[in-house]
């Protein structure tokens, strides 16, 4: 017995961060060294960002575009990016978290024609990057109105890989029962931790994350599900594998913690290359089970969902698998157009490669699909798929 992942939606905030403008109100700051100042121009600038969305209004426009006069995040008058404490930016995640998880909630239940709320037996939800209790996963049930008995699941704090894990957890449900019908919802508001410091790994953080969320529901295999996707004429991915992989290093380079003021990001400038020498190795568990797949060359397997942690991630894992630019176009894309979003990032690109988008075709019938995301550990979570059903 195999599960589906039937329907994925995304949703983001309608505030948009331009890269440009937000690298110069960064530059501009008055706590910044001269260092400081060319770090945030050079991290700004090879980013391979071009927009991304925030749940923080004042930042609109480059703090131009909303409010006048000292706001929670941002200083119209002065120019200068505040620095509230950790519990005033978790209750912004408080507030503004549960209508990004509805949202993308929706969608995917939208986007499953044959499956409504009333059929929903579990709920997965994700996030790192705030806490409230009654949390996101009981939010959910309640705004759905989904049933009384539906059973919960909050994965919390894990970092940008747990979209993975979660799905791993709704494929083993479905699994141990045909007739479960899970909800996985990530939703990651990573502007309300933005602060100023000379220090790389701030700098860096604040030049690539942003917030958005992501949604699939996952069903098992069974005659139904086939039957509901094929007359719906909608495409799913077949959930083959999952593998977790800790890498021998970068315990250290990699990590999340709660300050004074937000939590911090601790991305040491190796991890790029922790991944290049240990990539390879944290795939081999994960075709271990297919023989025939882990004899071929990365490149014959057709689609690559790889989480974009930055660009420098990015363009070591296609050199060191030898993979093609239009492999790699889709997580490329999602950095470019979204940012990183930490652990809803990779429910994004898995999203291109099941719908496709204006300028690419959808992965085809029959056709693979491996997912991979990093995070503190350094934690390495992949995904075998196949696309199956729909139009293709």
């Amino acid at each position: 017995m195999t599960a589906l992942l039937r329907s994925l939606h995304t949703a983001v905030p309608p505030t948009v961060l331009h890269q440009e403008e937000v690298r110069d109100v960064l530059a501009a700051q008055p706590g910044l060294s001269r260092l400081g100042t060319r770090l945030v121009t050079a991290a700004f600038n090879a980013s391979g960002i071009e927009r991304r969305h925030t749940v923080v209004e004042e930042w609109q426009d480059g703090g131009r575009g909303t409010g006048s006069g000292a706001g929670t995040f941002f200083d119209h008058e002065t120019g200068h990016i505040l620095n509230p404490s950790t519990g005033i930016r978790n209750t912004v995640f408080t507030d503004h978290a549960n209508d990004l998880y509805e949202r993308a909630a929706r969608g995917a239940l939208e986007g499953c024609p044959d499956v409504g709320p009333e059929d929903v037996t579990h709920v997965i939800t994700v996030s790192c990057t705030g806490f409230f209790s009654p949390g996101p996963d009981y939010q959910l049930v309640r705004r759905l109105g989904l049933a009384a008995t539906t059973q919960r699941i909050h994965l919390g704090f894990m970092g940008c890989y747990a979209a993975i894990p979660a799905l791993r957890e709704a494929a083993a449900l479905c699994e141990a029962d045909p007739s479960a019908v899970v909800l996985v919802v990530s939703a990651e508001l990573c502007t309300v931790h933005v602060r100023v410091a000379n220090d790389q790994d701030t700098i860096v953080g604040a030049s690539l994350f942003s917030d958005g969320a992501g949604a699939a529901i996952v069903t098992g295999e069974t005659a139904e599900a086939r039957e509901g996707a094929a007359a719906s004429w909608t495409p799913a991915l077949r959930l083959d594998g999952f593998a977790t992989v800790l890498t021998p290093v970068g315990e250290e380079a990699m990590a999340w913690n709660i300050g004074d003021h937000g939590f911090e990001m601790i991305l040491g400038t190796y991890v790029p290359h922790i991944i290049d020498e240990h990539i390879t190795g944290a795939l081999e568990p994960l075709l271990a089970a297919e023989p025939e797949l882990a004899a071929r060359p990365y490149a014959e397997l057709e689609h690559w969902a790889i989480h974009p942690g930055g660009r420098s991630i990015l363009d070591k894992v296609q050199a060191r698998l030898e993979l093609t630019d239009a492999q790699l176009a889709p997580a490329r894309d999602t950095l470019r157009d979204y940012g990183n979003m930490s652990s809803a990032t990779v429910l994004f690109v898995l999203k291109h490669l099941l719908y496709g988008t204006d300028g690419t075709e959808p992965a085809a019938e029959g056709e693979r699909v491996c997912a991979m995301a990093f995070g503190p550990g350094l934690t390495v979570e992949s995904a075998l798929m196949t696309r199956v059903g729909g139009a293709g």
